[in-house]
C-alpha cells in the first residue's frame, strides 16, 4: 500500500487507501501487509473487515485479529509493535499525542510500517478481508511542504512498584483481568473499584498481547491498592500470564509450541522482573489450550474464573506434577487462581490469590508466589490456615517443609471462615483425597505420617451440584498449595 510522498504538501490533509484481498483455509497465523508511510504524516488510521461466510456444524468460521508495527519492522520480538486489538475493534488510530486503546502512542515515522492481520480461524471457503488505511497530514501555513512535525507523545505515568501495605501479611491479588485496552469491557477505573470492592491488596493489569494499559492507571493506585503491570501473552497454542513485568516491556506471542520460541520469551519475562504463569490450561477455546509444557513456569493457573471442570481438571494435572516433583526430586510448581474478568457480570477477585509477603511490593508478592505461601479463595470473605506440627513441636505453613522422619506422627490443621453453608474440607496427598469432613465451627485436624503421606493440602469446597456425574465434587471454595512432608 503506497501513498504519494507529496501528498500532504498537496495540501491534502489525509489521504485514503485501501486494499483487499482473500486468504484460504490453511493462511499463515500472521499476514503483513506493508504501508509505504512518507514523511509528515500526523496519524494513521487503520479499519478492516472481513466475511463472515455460514459454515456447516462443527466447522470454525472466520475470526480475524489485527495490529500493527512501525518502520522498525516485524522480527520476533522486535522493536517495531505499536499495538494490537485482537479482534476487539474494527478500527484504530495513532499520533504521536494519542492513541486507541491497545495501541502506542508516539510518532508515525516514514517508511514501511505493517498491519498485520491474524487469521485465528478460517472457514473452508477461505476469509475475504478489506483493509482501509488513512494518514493525515498536519498542516502548518508557510512551513516548507506544508506539512509540520508530530506533536510531543506524552511521557507514561506508570504505577509504583510498592504500596504501604501491613509488613508480613497475607495479601490478596487477582493477576488476571482485562479491560478496554483489549477484549474488556471496563475501564482501568472500572476494575480498580471492583478491585477495592473485593477486599483486593493487588491487582495486575494483563491485556492480550499488548501493554499500551501499563499507563492507564494514573490517580487510580493508592495506599490501599498496588497495581502491577503485565501482560497475557496469547499465542496459538495456549496464553500465559507475564505477572509483575516492568511497566513497557511488550512479550511477543507470535509462535506455536513446534516453533520453539517459548523459551526464550519466558526467559524475556523473568529478566524484564515477571513471573511465568500459564493460563487456564485446560480452557476448550481455540488457542487457549497450554501445549508448551511447564518446564519454564514459575506457577500455574488452576482456577480461572468461576469455578468449572476446567478448573477440575487442571487441580488434577497439577497434583500430578506435585507427585512427580516428589518421586523425582525435582521443583514444585506453585498453584494460582485469577478470575480472567472481563466485563460485568463477571466478578474481579473471583477467585483470588492469597500470598503470604513481607510487604506490598512487587518483589515480595512474587518471591511468596514462587515458593509457593499461597491459597485460593472464591471471595475475600473466605479466611483459612492450614498448618502441619510434629516432632518436637516443628511445624510448616503452606509452600513449606515439616523435615521429620518418615513415621513421625504428624497434625494437619485446618481452620477456615467465612464460607457458605454445607461446605467439606478435604485434606489431600499424593495418594489422593484421605480425609474429608463437615466444615463446622472449630479447626479440622487430621494426622498421618510423611511414610503415609508425601504432602498435604486442602480444598474446601461447595456441596456437589444436584443431577453432577456421581462421584464428582462440588464447585472450590479455597485451596492451598502443598505442606510437604519428611526429610529432604
Amino acid at each position: 500500500m503506497t501513498f504519494a510522498r507529496d501528498a500532504g504538501a498537496a495540501g491534502t490533509p489525509a489521504v485514503t487507501r485501501t486494499v483487499s484481498g482473500r486468504l484460504p483455509a490453511g493462511a499463515p497465523d500472521y499476514v503483513y501487509l506493508p504501508v509505504e508511510v512518507p514523511p509528515g504524516v500526523r496519524e494513521i488510521a487503520v479499519a478492516y473487515t472481513y466475511d463472515r461466510p455460514a459454515v456447516p456444524a462443527g466447522t470454525q468460521g472466520n475470526a480475524c485479529d489485527i495490529g500493527i508495527f512501525d518502520e522498525r519492522g516485524t522480527a520476533l520480538g522486535g522493536a517495531g509493535f505499536r499495538g494490537w486489538s485482537g479482534g476487539a475493534r474494527t478500527e484504530f488510530a495513532i499520533s504521536a499525542e494519542r492513541a486507541t486503546p491497545g495501541y502506542l502512542p508516539g510518532p508515525v515515522r516514514p517508511g514501511t510500517w505493517h498491519v498485520v492481520l491474524g487469521p485465528y480461524t478460517v472457514a473452508p471457503q477461505g476469509l475475504a478481508y478489506e483493509v482501509t488505511v488513512t494518514l493525515r497530514y498536519r498542516a502548518e501555513p508557510g512551513a516548507p511542504g506544508g506539512t509540520a512535525p508530530s506533536g510531543a507523545t506524552p511521557r507514561p505515568v506508570y504505577p509504583p512498584q510498592r504500596a504501604r501495605g501491613r509488613g508480613r501479611a497475607w495479601y490478596r491479588g487477582d493477576n488476571h483481568l482485562h479491560s478496554v485496552h483489549s477484549d474488556g469491557k471496563r475501564t482501568p477505573a472500572e476494575i480498580a473499584a471492583a478491585a477495592r470492592a473485593a477486599g483486593l491488596d493487588w491487582i495486575t493489569t494483563t491485556e492480550h498481547n499488548t501493554t499500551s494499559a501499563h499507563a492507564a492507571w494514573e490517580g487510580l493506585w493508592g495506599d490501599d491498592l498496588l497495581v502491577l503491570t503485565g501482560e497475557e501473552v496469547t499465542t496459538r497454542n495456549g496464553h500465559v500470564v507475564a505477572l509483575g513485568t516492568d511497566p513497557g516491556v511488550f512479550i511477543d506471542w507470535r509462535y506455536r509450541a513446534r516453533d520453539g520460541a517459548f523459551g526464550r520469551f519466558a526467559r524475556r519475562i523473568r529478566q524484564s522482573g515477571g513471573l511465568v504463569v500459564p493460563a487456564h490450561p485446560y480452557a476448550t477455546c481455540v488457542g487457549c489450550n497450554w501445549k508448551f509444557g511447564f518446564e519454564d513456569a514459575d506457577a500455574v493457573e488452576v482456577w480461572n474464573g468461576p469455578y468449572t471442570p476446567d478448573d477440575e481438571m487442571a487441580i488434577a494435572a497439577w497434583d500430578a506434577m506435585l507427585v512427580a516433583s516428589v518421586r523425582d526430586g525435582g521443583r514444585w510448581l506453585p498453584a494460582m487462581g485469577n478470575s480472567d474478568a472481563h466485563r460485568e457480570p463477571q466478578v474481579v477477585g473471583l477467585p483470588q490469590t492469597v500470598v503470604l509477603a513481607d510487604d506490598l511490593s512487587r518483589q515480595a508478592l512474587q518471591a511468596g508466589i514462587r515458593a509457593g505461601r499461597s491459597w485460593i479463595a472464591e471471595s475475600s470473605a473466605v479466611k483459612l490456615s492450614f498448618e502441619v506440627t510434629g516432632g518436637r513441636g516443628k511445624h510448616a505453613s503452606i509452600g513449606e517443609r515439616l523435615e521429620v522422619g518418615r513415621d513421625t506422627p504428624v497434625t494437619a490443621r485446618l481452620e477456615v471462615s467465612g464460607v457458605p453453608e454445607n461446605c467439606t474440607a478435604t485434606f489431600v496427598t499424593d495418594q489422593g483425597p484421605l480425609f474429608t469432613t463437615a466444615v463446622g465451627a472449630g479447626a479440622i485436624e487430621w494426622r498421618t505420617t510423611p511414610s503415609y503421606a508425601a504432602y498435604v493440602r486442602a480444598e474446601v469446597r461447595h456441596p456437589a451440584a444436584g443431577g453432577g456425574a456421581p462421584g464428582m465434587p462440588g464447585p472450590m471454595v479455597a485451596m492451598t498449595n502443598p505442606v510437604f512432608l519428611g526429610e529432604r
